[in-house]
């Protein structure tokens, strides 16, 4: 098994950020992620992907576009949002399942 899916399968809440280098999403999020790891600390993970290095994680997943947040909980997928999001949402979101 991949640390992937290890990581997703896992008891704690995954929040993945699906992103492109390419499309120029990656960086404007890094404050909203950065924030939001501070918040949730040891309760939740917060990874990155770039869907340009891993296209089968996207295709998996059904990243159809960037940025893309899908939030896992025991290797299921709990929520998933497309585009621009506010931190205030993803926070409420992620401690629905912590």
């Amino acid at each position: 098994m991949s640390k992937f899916q290890e990581l997703i399968n896992g008891n704690k809440p995954v929040l993945v950020d699906f992103f492109s280098s390419i499309a120029g999403s990656g960086r404007s999020r890094d404050p909203l992620l950065n924030e939001l790891k501070t918040e949730m600390g040891e309760k939740a993970r917060i990874v990155r992907v770039n869907v340009d290095n891993n296209k089968h994680a996207a295709f998996t997943y059904g990243v159809n576009g960037v940025p893309t947040f899908i939030l896992f909980k025991s290797g299921q997928v709990q929520w998933k949002h497309f585009g621009k999001t506010a931190k205030d949402e993803v926070s409420a979101i992620l401690n629905q399942f912590v």
